[in-house]
């Protein structure tokens, strides 16, 4: 890098432009690029306002927001030419539109820094990115809905320990997913609200002598309002880490659905199948077909975690204002929000396509002794038991059946009267598994009337 290129950066500051090692850690266009259009957002709504108030005249402002247009253009067209030699985005837009419009470019930057500037174009990136991932869980979620609603009466297994546990319906373990996502979506909503402040105008740190309107600026960028506090506005990157926490959050929830159409998806289990454009097959065993996009979901999502801990490393020791080490955050957060998203959209296409296999589940489901707490709740509510004794007598109907090599309901009354005589043909009655999960009709329960009655609510939830 030439001294020219090093004093048009820093002024007459410094009469030696630094060596190629401080340019290559100093630089940052390589990935900063990606805030391209936020930059030239944010430059054509400053210029607009120093224009309003009478701090630049209007013939240059004019010049300085069409000649960033044409910067624009040129970006999307690939026809610009960036150079790691300017350090970032900012200084490569502003270079090119010195050479389209002349010295009126030099007076775009009155009344702002790069560190305001950076703190605008980043928020905005982060705001754009939380609206496609609402988009996405809202497709997520439309997904699982549809598959509630198809199998809102199918039995299966329910799991703990991933041991059968009591038989819940198809419907009821999709919305349990649709309850996880739709946190999520309240996350992602919630952090964007918080999030949209405006930092343009704190300037460097302290804001600036210059009688700029900031909020004319923040109204132009789509802010509710402009920042209070112009050192915070520097230096906060919580928006960031938030963004981060809430992907954090919902790509765990992405790997756990993930693990368990892998294990669903298993010659094993059956329970589902997984669409062609979701699978691949295998180099030398031809019967197989690999659910390779729910396991690179369980695995990109260590991406994510890792972007949230490393910017946290970042910004717990710095002091106020600003300093360098927060050009570490971007990378962090692109490579993050580009991983959720990839993530979400296999996620939702992977349900969409998704083909339960009802006869497995529901052969699943009448296996394991699954209606052994049913029947326990029987002895307490017909026969009065204590539970604990009702826990008692079932554990040894089920060693009973265990040992005769049958479940539940294919022991006969008199064996299930010699472990206890106050047991009637009635308990017949609650061992099958469509009768247990239709007598699960509390609250939140797996009762089909009640998955039903979730998947309406939810629906008008979503629109």
């Amino acid at each position: 890098m030439s001294d020219k290129t090093s004093n048009q950066m820093w002024g007459g500051r410094f009469s030696a432009g630094p060596d190629e090692i401080m340019e290559a850690i100093n630089a940052s266009i390589g990935f900063d690029k990606r805030l391209a259009s936020q930059d030239i957002a944010g430059s054509r709504a400053h210029a607009a306002m120093l224009g309003a108030t009478g701090i630049v005249e209007a013939s240059d402002v004019e010049a300085i927001r069409e000649g960033l247009l044409t910067v624009m253009s040129e970006i999307e067209a690939g026809e610009f030419a960036f150079s790691p030699a300017l350090e970032d985005i900012h200084m490569n837009v502003e270079a090119r539109l010195k050479e389209i419009v002349g010295p009126a470019a030099g007076r775009l930057h009155t009344a702002r820094s790069r560190n305001d500037q950076v703190a605008t174009d980043f928020r905005l990136w982060v705001r754009e990115r939380l609206d496609q991932t609402e988009e996405q869980l809202l497709a997520l979620l439309r997904a699982l809905l549809a598959q509630a609603e198809a199998g809102a009466e199918w039995v299966m297994p329910g799991f703990t320990h991933l041991q059968t546990a009591q038989p819940v319906t198809w419907g009821h373990h999709m919305m349990a997913y649709v309850e996880m996502f739709g946190r999520d979506l309240s996350r992602v909503r919630d952090a964007r609200e918080r999030m949209n402040e405006c930092p343009l105008g704190a300037a460097a740190l302290a804001g600036t002598s210059f009688p700029i309107d900031r909020e004319m600026t923040a109204q132009a960028l789509g802010f509710d309002r402009p920042s209070a506090n112009s050192l915070d506005a520097v230096s906060d990157r919580d928006f960031a880490l938030e963004f981060l926490s809430v992907a954090s959050i919902a790509a765990m929830h992405l790997s756990r659905f993930a693990e368990e159409l892998v294990i669903w998806s298993s010659a094993q289990f059956r329970f589902v199948t997984l669409s062609d454009r979701f699978s691949t097959g295998s180099s030398i065993m031809p019967q197989k077909k690999n659910p390779d996009a729910a396991e690179l979901i369980r695995a990109k999502v260590g991406r994510i975690f890792g972007a949230n801990v490393a910017l946290m490393m970042v910004m717990k020791g710095l002091p106020l204002a600003y300093s360098k080490d927060m050009q570490e955050d971007k990378e962090q957060v692109f490579d993050a929000a580009d991983t959720l998203a990839l993530a979400l959209a296999a996620m939702e296409g992977m349900v969409r396509d998704m083909t339960a296999n009802r006869p497995a589940l529901e052969r699943a489901a009448a296996s394991g002794f699954s209606t052994a707490t049913d029947l326990a709740d029987w002895l307490v509510r017909v026969l009065g038991l204590p539970f604990r004794e009702a826990h008692h007598v079932t554990g040894a109907l089920v060693a009973r059946a265990e040992a005769k090599g049958c479940d539940l309901p294919e022991l006969t009354l008199a064996e299930m009267r010699e472990v206890h005589e106050g047991i009637t043909e009635e308990v017949f009655g609650v061992l099958g598994v469509e009768n247990s999960v239709a007598s699960r009709v509390s609250y939140g329960g797996t009762a089909p009337l009640r998955v039903k009655e979730q998947v309406a609510r939810w629906s008008e939830l979503l629109g």
